[in-house]
């Protein structure tokens, strides 16, 4: 048994010393495609009207691409008064003190690109924060570097908790609004975890009603629809599409 339990441990700390390699990995080429890809977009967004910087999912919720500097006063003029940041400390291009002396709110939440998702916790925090400014009809920027995948993570959890939608529901409406949002697994995964969190929560709030509606599944289960890919299996994870 003793023997049974060393294997175990062995096992497990081989399995978190590949994970700890493969994060540093991904984290090592998100830095090396960061400007390469950035380029693309911007080069992208001249050349194609269709290919905005940000749009708008409802009337206080914007998402989009990092910003630069010279976008604060235009987000400010559209009403922002709150901004999400999922990027980096590399990929951030604006510092808290420019939006503050614009009196706009910033929340950070460093994501790594690519395969990964905000945790739980960071997603609670990121959704009551725009529901806040929404309550006092402000706007909320979320963005990471595409406005594809992390910020849209965020996004799709905010309307599954304060606008009722399902995962799949939301997915289609963000899509609707900004046709090249694209979740990885481990994205996509989060969302339906948040979602059974938030739906598991109604239920013991009102413990009088005689049951819960399942959220409608995909044929992997997520919850989420199959054209939803791993970013990583795909030659467009490293910029939009």
């Amino acid at each position: 048994m003793a023997a049974a339990e060393s294997a175990g441990l062995h096992r497990g700390a081989g399995a978190g010393a590949r994970r700890k390699a493969k994060e540093a990995a991904v984290g090592a080429a998100a830095r090396a495609l960061f400007y390469p890809t950035l380029l693309y977009n911007v080069v992208r967004s001249k050349v194609q009207a269709e290919f905005r910087w940000w749009d708008e999912v409802d009337q206080f919720v914007l998402l989009g691409a990092v910003p630069f500097r010279r976008d604060v006063p235009r987000l400010q003029k559209l009403g922002v008064h709150g901004v999400v940041t999922l990027n980096e400390p590399f990929e951030t291009l604006v510092p808290s003190s420019v939006y503050k002396s614009r009196g706009i709110d910033h929340l950070v939440i460093p994501t790594r690109d690519y395969m990964f998702a905000p945790s739980l916790v960071d997603i609670s925090q990121a959704v009551d924060f725009i529901h806040r400014n929404a309550s006092h009809g402000r706007m909320t920027y979320i963005h990471c570097k595409a406005g594809r995948g992390r910020s849209t993570t965020i996004v799709l959890c905010y309307l599954v908790k304060y606008k009722n939608m399902t995962p799949t529901t939301a997915f289609e409406h963000v899509r609707s609004k900004r046709a090249r949002v694209l979740l990885t697994r481990s994205q996509r995964k989060v969302v339906q975890e948040f979602s059974t969190k938030v739906v598991g929560a109604a239920a013991a709030t009102t413990s009088s009603s005689p049951s819960v509606d399942v959220v409608p599944q995909s044929e992997d289960g997520s919850g989420l629809p199959g054209v939803i890919r791993e970013d990583a299996s795909s030659p467009s994870h490293k910029a939009t599409p």
